[in-house]
């Protein structure tokens, strides 16, 4: 049976919790190595090579509204909020 550990982590210095959950899930997967990481230090390390996206804002075209949208309106094309978007999918 697992109990929960408290484990520091390697980059930042600060404990973490290693519980019996995720002690468990990883003898399922095979892994022999403990976490070294605190969550928050692993999601920075995983997103250090991730450029951030750029949003765009254009007018809805169904509801006039404002959109921000994740790629370059083009002139002539509807650009639709997330609202409308989804009420378009639903039919």
């Amino acid at each position: 049976m697992y109990e929960d550990k408290t484990l520091v982590c390697k980059e930042c210095g600060k404990e973490f919790i290693f519980s019996a959950g995720e002690q468990e899930f990883y003898a399922e997967k095979g892994f022999v190595n403990e976490p070294q990481r605190c969550k928050s230090c692993r999601d920075a390390r995983k997103n250090a090579g991730k450029a951030e996206r750029v949003m765009y804002t254009a007018v809805c075209a169904s509801c006039g509204g404002e959109a921000k949208v994740p790629f370059e309106p083009k002139e002539g094309r509807a650009v639709y909020c997330s609202d409308c978007f989804a009420k378009m999918n639903e039919a």
